[in-house]
């Protein structure tokens, strides 16, 4: 048996702060964000914990992510109040954390296997949506933390199989098989226009009353020795669409069909036109969100809040 941590309030009013760290499949959803009727992880994730808790729990996420789009490392936060979280053992002999992440992942297979199970769907489909989402980690977060705002970037994947020798049947739900072969040196170079700080307006679909500067920090394209290119991306954050409308106008200079200067001249022109092109969201993959040491994480969220926020 390990030994409780004591609950300290992780913000005013006597709330404590929960951060969850999981992974889903994509594939699986139609995208993060709550919608009715439709199956998405925001929607699965806050039915368990109203089945845990009894009452509506609302959790914020470090990245949004659309239709399709896998997490390996995504992160939530929610708040309970000190009753809720000493009361997560219900008497067995558990820290709150152990009994939130074990009883999370019971709840969470039932809800997503039990709608097929009384449909009477055929035993493969009911085993692809057994760990469709998978909570890693469960703890109290540090004061100050926010899923969202605290975080210092976020890292996305992609691949691309561009070469039929390339071409794995066992991965192709999380690769892009394209029809010819791309140069990912031109893409590499098209890429280095867009780093660092910038208005992505180009690239992202706008939400109101947000800005659409982002700091790129990372944007390259790697030939494996399988010959997969991998895409790796990291921000301070993402706007919605950014990730694949980079990767998709980066796949029009591989191809040939934009030169490498097209998507720094894109970014400067700061218009969505036809000539935007969103790459398939199912090889996209949120790898990992970093945040900074406990003491500097109100800090960072008062920080990024002010900067998101349009004057």
């Amino acid at each position: 048996m390990s030994i409780e941590k004591p609950a300290v309030p992780a913000r005013d009013g006597g709330l404590f702060r929960v951060r969850m760290d999981l992974s889903y499949d994509g594939a699986s959803f139609c995208g993060w964000a709550t919608q009715d009727d439709l199956p998405t992880v925001q929607g699965s994730l806050e039915a368990a914990l109203e089945v845990l808790i009894r009452r509506r729990v609302r959790v914020t996420v470090a990245g949004r992510t659309d239709s399709g789009v896998h997490a390996r490392g995504q992160v939530v936060h929610f708040d309970l109040t000190g009753q809720e979280w000493a009361g997560l053992p219900r008497g067995a002999t558990l820290t709150p954390e152990e009994a939130l992440l074990r009883r999370m992942r019971g709840i969470l297979n039932k809800d997503l296997t039990m709608p097929l199970r009384k449909a009477k769907a055929a035993k493969r489909v009911i085993h692809a949506m057994e760990g469709a989402i998978t909570v890693h980690s469960a703890s109290l977060a540090p004061g100050g933390f926010d899923a969202r705002f605290s975080a210092l970037w976020r890292r996305y994947s992609y691949r691309i199989a561009d070469r039929e020798a390339s071409r794995d049947p066992l991965t192709r739900g999380v690769t892009l098989w394209h029809d010819f072969a791309l140069d990912e040196h031109r893409m590499n170079k098209a890429a280095e226009a867009v780093l660092g700080v910038q208005d992505f307006l180009s690239f992202c679909k706008p939400r109101t009353g947000s800005t659409t500067i982002r700091e790129l920090q990372e944007f390259s394209f790697l030939r494996r020795p399988d010959g997969v290119i991998e895409v790796h991306l990291k921000a301070d954050a993402f706007c919605h669409n950014m990730v694949r409308s980079l990767v998709g106008g980066s796949i029009l200079v591989g191809a040939g069909e934009r030169s490498p200067e097209w998507l720094g001249l894109r970014l400067q022109a700061r218009i969505r036109d036809s000539d935007s092109m969103l790459a398939p969201p199912h090889p996209l993959i949120l790898e990992e969100v970093r945040y900074p040491p406990d003491e500097e994480m109100q800090r960072r969220a008062e920080n990024t809040r002010a900067m998101r926020s349009l004057p």
